[in-house]
């Protein structure tokens, strides 16, 4: 602990308490005024009620019970009718007084010595420190809270300090141990080698493991499932370690993959074993899903998507001959058809005659029907199947993985997918036994394949080709017949990996049997879901009937509400929101006075008001730091990753900034939990400001996806030419409150559309309120996810792009919703969500646990594209608050208002990003997810510095105006933007060192005063 966490310990804080403190924590109620009645004299009153209140919010009574702050002295008397409160100073003329009430406040109120509990305290301090594996702060602090709570009289720091340092200490020993002991000695033997540094190497087994491949290729593939297969030869997934907490073994996972190899051999025996054996399972897991994921882009981009490009080129390809050939047949049809309507019927050898004369010769029209056959799909095939023609031909990519997909990875399925991995598996076996039976080259046995896999469609006629061998099946199509089913399934999990983590089983996550059970009743409580449905439903019902009724009455002839004779609905465009004169010179004013700051030394100045701050960036080894000027080195490591320029921009003489130092406080200090703990502490501060109250209440959020081009190889790039161009790219996931603050983010994979996603964001902001408002775009909009986001109590707002198209539903089939009865064309049923409605409860109460993702239950509710029956009950379910959604937003100009505002404030975040994240062309050169999530989390990070110290100095600009007589309006006010910018510069000067400022502010310019830099 510091100096000056030990000297807070048990003391009030040195900033007074709030009047709403104030009223919570030291209000004396009836009993306790009846107690203090009975003292004789004010000053013995005042003091026995200032020990009351002092042990109930600090757990101690303090060795000078006057020493607390002046306004709860001034709040205690005013209760107790003191009418001087200075007259408490006498409190202490006689010494005995003070321990004599503390005696009887201890005996009435229960409170206890901590002698009488430390054997209880250290009992659950041992429980604790065992499953959580917490660092020795939060675990001294749970403590405190823990004696409070039982209302055991805090001990000394030093006393529960060693306390807590002694009984984590206990633990890790007992988990190193424990690990040490599970395995035999020729696997701890085999964990030692992963450290050594072969000859001729720079690296140890274990560094090279770490490295997941990039190289989307037959080969890369086969060396991604080599790297899986050396690192699950060890068989350490086997150990048993069920005694263990996870969350230890993925702590101690972390500990190990952030250390060098050198770093590791250099631990004691037992913890060097049980970091390896952690480290290396993680390992197994990772590299599977790294396979996995690299299969993936395989398939989809390498494959399949140069096929559907070369599909596409040969297409264009035979356009004239096809078009040439479809003239042909369209000349003879149109003969065909005028003699069909001739009044006499003319004989096949004449109607020859004209169609030789006319048109061609029969060899010609046979030429063209021929050649039209050829683009002509296969009976019950999607017309864009052609690509399938284009893939058999590189039967050389797959066949080294293929063969050792399924005996390195260990699947299973469901039933209805059975019969694919089945296939897949005995795909290894199949090429090899070509080779021993007499079968032609490039041919398969028909009688050794399943040929039920082989889909009706493009496979069954490149499977089974005009003039193969009898009894055989093509080879190639065969093959890539059975890999693109095998991979759709695996997509849609309905075929998984057990040792993975992306890629497993979701329906296995779900709560079941006694963990149903045993959360059913508090996740459901808190979800507000009845166990049995009858009356939510009849109340939604009603609900909705009412809204139909309410915005059809208030529809007028030649109003902003339409419905066409298709049913569609209509809404006339909103009158842009004027900005009145007062609002633009306001803003231009307040630009005005805002102080000219570089990016760098923004950074520095927040850190510097918050210390929390710089706190967050702990050791990932574990215990505070005692860098000298770590705040220093965290700042431009910040702004250098935020603005995408290297390091090099920001190394400078200063010890705190050599590229050494730098490179060290990256690797052991910077990463997604130091981001998301020292941006909970920006979030607070924002929360805290009257200007971002009066922006809003923290509880409306918007979720939006910023883009960035991935130029470097990497799996966790995919494609999409709207966005990426001819490059592949990522989506920066992020999440802002009504406050302007940042409260989540996330990276995936390319531009996913219709996910859930962003409920991973409302589920684990970094700090704050959880919203209870959402606003997306309708890039995340389904029935399905309308549904399960209104399950988990969100009043979600998806912005339409077409609102006509927006299908509107009812409950109530027979009323009649006059002007918009038309537009009420769907019918829920409403049977469908009450026969379901234990497993939408199940489903819902599993992502609200967080047993499962939002964004894998997806993949129980959709196969293919269509809903399950769980989810189109779900959709059911959705489409009530979907159509509700619609109406209001017609109807209310407010909602639209709400909403659209969210939306800019997303694109104003969006806009100051780009400005700040501009190296590199604004490019993302991180090749894994990892390093692609520190990077933007660095960026968000200082988009919230950014964020506070504009909030910060927009409202000191503001007093400024109100004490020289401004008029500042309110209503001004709320439609300033914390995302200024022009002040800022970005580009090429990185100081780190604050000047002098007096009161701990810069001075604000003068806003009339336009000066040589002003833009």
């Amino acid at each position: 602990m510091t100096a000056a966490e030990e000297a807070s310990y048990g003391r009030f804080e040195a900033q007074a308490p709030e009047q709403a403190v104030l009223e919570r924590f030291f209000f004396l109620d009836d009993a306790d005024l009846d107690l203090v009645a009975q003292r004789r004299g004010d000053r013995n009153r005042l003091g026995f009620s200032l020990q009351l209140v002092t042990v109930r919010h600090l757990g101690t009574f303090l060795e000078d019970p006057l020493d607390v702050p002046t306004t709860v002295v001034d709040y205690v008397a005013g209760q107790v009718g003191v009418a001087d409160p200075s007259c408490v100073k006498g409190y202490l003329e006689r010494r005995p007084t003070r321990f004599e009430h503390q005696a009887e406040i201890a005996e009435v109120y229960g409170y206890v010595s901590y002698a009488s509990a430390e054997a209880e305290l250290i009992d659950w301090l041992d429980g604790q420190a065992w499953t959580t594996g917490d660092q020795p702060g939060p675990l001294f602090y749970a403590a405190v809270g823990w004696l409070r709570a039982r209302r055991v009289l805090l001990p000394g720091v030093t006393t529960l300090r060693d306390e807590v340092a002694s009984v984590r200490k206990k633990a890790e020993t007992r988990l190193y141990a424990a690990l040490a002991r599970a395995v035999t000695g020729g696997q701890a033997l085999e964990l030692e080698k992963l450290l050594q540094v072969p000859e001729r190497s720079r690296w140890s087994q274990l560094e090279m493991w770490r490295k997941a491949g990039k190289n989307t290729t037959g080969r890369g593939m086969v060396m991604a499932l080599n790297r899986v297969s050396e690192i699950a030869g060890l068989h350490l997934g086997e150990v048993d370690v069920a005694g263990v907490p996870k969350r230890r073994l993925i702590a101690l996972a972390k500990e190990g993959r952030n250390e060098t190899a050198t770093k590791l051999d250099r631990l004691p025996y037992e913890k060097k074993i049980a970091t390896l054996l952690a480290t290396v399972r993680w390992l197994e897991v990772s590299a599977t899903d790294d396979a996995l994921e690299l299969f993936d882009v395989f398939m989809s981009n390498e494959l399949i998507g140069r096929a559907n490009k070369a599909a596409e080129k040969a297409a264009l390809k035979r356009a004239p001959v096809v078009a040439r050939h479809a003239r042909v047949l369209k000349a003879v049809v149109e003969l065909l058809l005028e003699a069909e309507g001739a009044s006499e019927e003319i004989p096949l050898g004449l109607m020859w005659a004209m169609i030789e004369h006319q048109v061609g010769s029969r060899a010609q029209i046979a030429a063209a029907v021929e050649g039209i056959q050829e683009i002509i799909p296969p009976p019950q095939a999607e017309p864009e199947g052609q690509w399938r023609e284009a893939v058999v031909e590189r039967y050389a990519t797959v066949r080294g993985f293929a063969k050792v997909l399924c005996e390195v990875v260990g699947f299973a399925a469901t039933a209805d997918a059975h019969k694919i991995l089945a296939a897949m598996q005995e795909l290894a076996h199949l090429l090899d036994l070509r080779e021993t039976v007499k079968v032609p080259k490039g041919y398969l046995d028909a009688r050794k394949v399943d040929l039920s896999v082989v889909p009706k469609g493009w496979w069954q006629k490149l499977v089974f080709p005009a003039g193969r061998p009898e009894e055989t099946v093509d080879r190639n199509a065969y093959v890539f017949c059975v890999l693109e089913q095998f991979h759709t399934a695996l997509k849609h999990r309905d075929i998984f990996a057990a040792t993975s983590d992306r890629w497993s089983d979701p329906r296995a996550r779900l709560l079941s049997g006694p963990a149903w059970e045993n959360a059913k009743g508090p996740a459901l409580g808190a979800l507000l879901l009845p166990e049995q449905p009858d009356s939510l439903l009849a109340e939604h019902a009603g609900t909705l009937d009412a809204a139909w009724r309410t915005v059809s009455g208030g529809m007028t002839a030649g109003g902003d509400i339409t419905v066409d004779t298709d049913g569609r609905m209509h809404l006339g465009k909103d009158d842009a929101l004027e900005e009145p004169p007062s609002l633009k010179d306001l803003r231009t004013r307040v630009a005005g006075m805002i102080p000219r700051v570089d990016l760098s030394e923004l950074v520095l100045e927040v850190m510097g008001w918050h210390p929390d701050f710089t706190a967050s960036f702990t050791s990932a080894a574990g215990g505070s730091s005692r860098l000298t000027d770590l705040h220093v080195s965290v700042a431009a490591l910040l702004t250098a990753h935020a603005l995408n320029i290297g390091f090099g921009p920001v190394i400078a003489d200063a010890p705190a900034l050599t590229r050494d130092r730098l490179s060290h406080v990256d690797q052991h200090y910077i990463g997604s939990d130091s981001y998301a703990a020292a941006n909970a502490v920006l979030i607070d501060a924002q929360g805290a400001s009257d200007l971002a109250q009066a922006w809003g209440g923290g509880l409306v959020a918007a979720v939006d996806g910023m883009r960035f081009i991935v130029p470097v190889r990497s799996v966790d790039a995919r494609p999409n030419p709207k966005y990426f161009h001819r490059k592949k790219g990522v989506t920066w996931l992020n999440m802002i409150s009504d406050q302007s603050v940042g409260l989540a983010a996330k990276v995936v994979s390319g531009t996913p559309k219709d996910t859930l996603h962003f409920v991973d964001l409302l589920y684990n902001p970094d700090g704050g309120q959880r919203p209870e408002v959402l606003i997306t775009d309708q890039g995340s909009y389904s029935d399905i996810v309308f549904g399960l986001v209104t399950l988990l109590g969100f009043d979600y707002r998806p912005v339409f792009a077409d609102l006509p198209d927006a299908k509107l539903w009812r409950i109530n089939r027979s009323a009649d919703y006059g002007r918009l009865d038309r537009a009420a064309r769907g019918k829920i049923d409403v049977e469908k969500v009450r026969r379901h409605w234990p497993d939408i409860c199940r489903i819902a109460a599993s992502i609200h646990t967080r047993e499962v993702s939002a964004h894998d239950v997806i993949r129980i509710l959709q196969r293919d594209g269509r809903p399950t029956d769980p989810g189109e009950a779900v959709a059911n379910y959705g489409r009530i608050f979907k159509t509700l959604h619609v109406l209001t937003f017609v109807d209310d100009p407010a909602y639209r208002r709400e909403m659209k505002a969210m939306r800019n404030l997303q694109e104003g975040r969006h806009a100051l990003a780009r400005h700040i994240f501009h190296g590199r062309e604004g490019k993302l050169h991180q090749a894994y997810r990892d390093g692609q999530e520190d990077q933007l989390g660095a960026l968000g990070l200082v988009i919230n510095c950014v964020t506070l110290w504009n909030t910060v100095y927009l409202d000191h600009a503001l007093t400024a105006l109100r004490e020289q007589g401004y008029p500042v309006l309110d209503a001004d006010v709320v439609r300033l933007s914390a995302y200024v910018r022009r002040h800022i510069n970005v580009h090429g000067h990185y100081s780190f060192q604050l000047p002098d400022l007096a009161g701990g502010r810069r001075t604000l310019r003068d806003p009339d005063h336009r000066d040589s830099n002003e833009e």
